[in-house]
């Protein structure tokens, strides 16, 4: 364990790789092309790690676009939901291609992306999704994301040059992407073939272990070769999933109907995705001594989730949180003023390093 002084986020290169190289094997096997998705990722740090295995990055926002393009180079696509009018020129600046999420948007600014020479998409919506969280379901009645009328799309072609098309949400099941696939090649097959490229987004979590990764190069390269498109996938998850941990330390430990230890970190401010879909932390499961472990903020309900140790916790003990790459450092808030977890990073030779490290400077910056 490191003297670094926590809480702060680890990113293990050697984890890292082991998700790098299954991109790389997909990437010739296949021929699509993947792009990092910034919305899960976007510690810079590791892109020069990162960069001989993928082939650009995936947007949300002009600020992960220029961040993209700046930090890891390559191919750059822009997609936002909805670009404003102050933010497209520049946006414009930084793209390889450029996404948009509805004709209304390429209706006001496709002239100036033809402009200059961008490659321009829609986002096509299928109008099923494998999500079981109806806050992320880009189907949900009523979806903002994306287009999905037929004629419509059709009417679009002599501007557009591809779609991109994000149904998948922590998909591990082979069969149920096939199937849905199938479904798209179905409905929207005739479009396609019309088309120089396709993004099936992210979401397909093929970096699992005992997931079939030759039936999905193989299920790619056939959907790519019958319509004679480019297919892109852009991993979030599936890039750093197992590859980071959150380190904290025991402040204090209480037992008031069950052993609690508190740590110098929180959920709500450094891993809030897990509270905003009511999922806990992945702790230690190891011993016959179970105890809750708990943030410092003031919410009651700052609570990382059941771990199990070796023996019982006290103050300065260490703990590991497992898989704490995706959507945390994104996500992550100055709720309470609580410190905010450093960045380190554990080259392949154990070496550990300290690549940022947050003040009270960084907190008053933040506000006004």
């Amino acid at each position: 364990m490191s003297d670094l002084q926590t809480p702060y986020y680890l990113i293990d290169l050697a984890k890292l790789r082991v998700n790098m190289e299954r991109i790389r094997y997909l990437r010739e096997r296949s021929g699509a092309k993947c792009l990092l998705a910034l919305k899960c990722f976007a510690t810079w740090s590791a892109f020069d790690f990162m960069r001989d295995f993928m082939d650009g990055t995936t947007s949300s926002s002009l600020f992960e676009l220029r961040l993209g393009h700046e930090e890891f180079g390559k191919e750059t696509h822009a997609y936002s939901v909805a670009w404003a009018d102050h933010e497209i020129d520049e946006a414009l600046g930084y793209a390889d291609k450029i996404i948009f999420n509805s004709l209304g948007q390429l209706d006001r600014f496709g002239a100036k992306a033809a402009g200059r020479g961008i490659a321009m998409g829609l986002r096509l919506n299928p109008r099923f999704s494998t999500s079981g969280f109806d806050l992320a379901d880009p189907a949900r009645p009523f979806s903002r994301l994306g287009e999905w009328d037929l004629n419509r799309l059709e009417a679009a072609l002599d501007r557009i040059s591809g779609v991109m098309i994000h149904y998948n949400c922590e998909n591990a099941d082979f069969e149920l992407f096939d199937a849905q696939l199938g479904r798209i090649e179905a409905e929207f097959g005739g479009f396609l073939e019309k088309l120089d490229w396709v993004s099936l987004g992210g979401g397909i979590h093929f970096t699992g272990e005992g997931y079939p990764l030759d039936r999905l190069a193989d299920r790619l390269r056939a959907f790519s070769e019958r319509f004679g498109v480019q297919v892109f996938l852009e991993p979030g998850e599936a890039s750093i999933t197992r590859s980071t941990s959150l380190e904290v330390t025991v402040l204090d430990t209480i037992h008031h109907g069950k052993d609690v230890a508190i740590v110098d970190s929180s959920i709500e401010a450094h891993m809030l995705d897990l509270l905003i879909y009511r999922e806990t932390a992945k702790l230690p499961q190891d011993g016959e001594h179970p105890w809750q472990v708990a943030g410092k903020t003031c919410l009651a309900g700052d609570i990382f989730g059941e771990g199990r140790f070796p023996r019982p916790l006290k103050v300065g003990d260490r703990i590991s949180i497992a898989d704490a790459g995706g959507y945390t450092m994104v996500k992550k808030n100055w709720f309470n003023g609580v410190g905010m977890p450093s960045i380190a990073i554990r080259d392949e030779d154990g070496t550990i390093r300290q690549v940022r490290r947050f003040t009270y400077d960084d907190y008053k910056a933040s506000l006004s």
